[in-house]
């Protein structure tokens, strides 16, 4: 098994020094704890109802040249449930992304199906849901005054969108594939000169638990994302204290290094806040060079009625 995991991590270097940038969807330091937004097949396959807020706020001070919007910012609202019965998970999150004069709103709804295999897990989710583009034209600068482009564009529109993905999981690892925005839905905003699509985004998504004693835990994990054009990758960390106490680093290809700390409150550890730091390590004359990013996260307390048996550890529940 760790002649796999070194193979595995052996090829995510490998990527991560041949890789470009890529990003059309809003992208995240706790990519970890944040697995829904990258898989619809990770709906419920934790054994839990969680609930999960978080704010990323990119390039902090960040201003245009024309003194016009400001940093880029996203908000993530997910829950995610298990459907015991019908050997499945449920799971819903709702994302707002700000790109200066362009705002991305996306509501979605997933659904896995669950297969045991011994003491792991096998899932296959779909999800579907709505995409909305929105853009302010007062923050562009046309080159010609009076550019049709701009003016007769419309504010916003609204389009369908899909998702596949596959997971699994056991007690020590994690691996996950999905292929988002199936439908490659178009936004023209009534303009037939201008084709924004959606464009297929594939994630790969790997994680590892190693126990080093009963109080400490490891965790490293990678993801993978490409739109097929390039690809961009994000290697992590994290380790954990008495389940209580977590922190960690990450490494975003060709851009920035995030450092990660979080704790979790109450006596049953159901309350968790993290807080991300993320440091600029390329093209900061582009960019401002900090970002921070806030989680919240609440686990329902377990239903006595499902007959289900809840085994805690930092990363898996069953």
């Amino acid at each position: 098994m760790r002649r796999v995991i070194f193979y595995i991590w052996l090829g995510a270097l490998f990527f991560s020094l041949n890789a470009a940038n890529a990003q059309q969807d809003a992208q995240f330091s706790f990519y970890m704890k944040n697995a829904l937004f990258y898989n619809p097949a990770f709906a419920g396959t934790e054994g839990i109802t969680q609930i999960t807020l978080l704010h990323r706020t990119q390039w902090a001070g960040y201003k245009s040249s024309f003194d016009d919007g400001g940093a880029p910012n996203t908000q993530v609202f997910s829950m995610t449930t298990p459907i015991y019965r019908f050997r499945s998970g449920f799971g819903a999150h709702v994302v707002n992304d700000n790109l200066g004069p362009v705002n991305n709103l996306e509501a979605q709804l997933s659904y896995s199906y669950h297969l045991g295999i011994k003491k792991s897990k096998l899932s296959f989710g779909i999800r579907a849901g709505v995409f909305s583009q929105s853009i302010d034209k007062g923050q562009y600068r046309p080159i010609d005054e009076g550019d049709p482009v701009i003016i007769e564009s419309s504010d916003s529109q609204v389009r369908p969108d899909m998702a596949l993905g596959v997971y699994y999981r056991s007690e020590k690892y994690y691996i996950g594939l999905s292929m988002n925005h199936i439908l490659k839905s178009e936004f023209d905003f009534g303009v037939d000169v201008v084709k924004n699509a959606l464009e297929n985004h594939a994630y790969l998504t790997f994680g590892y638990i190693y126990e080093v004693n009963f109080d400490v835990k490891l965790s490293p994990s990678f993801l993978v994302q490409t739109d097929f054009n390039e690809y961009s990758f994000i290697l992590g960390g994290m380790a954990y204290y008495k389940d209580q106490l977590w922190g960690g680093l990450s490494f975003r290809q060709s851009d920035d290094v995030n450092l990660l700390l979080g704790y979790n409150f109450l006596k049953d550890k159901s309350l968790s806040f993290g807080y991300s730091f993320g440091y600029v390590v390329k093209d900061q004359d582009a960019k401002q060079p900090t970002t921070h990013e806030v989680l919240l996260s609440y686990q329902l307390p377990v239903n006595p009625g499902s007959g289900k048996k809840v085994i805690r550890t930092p990363r898996f529940r069953h």
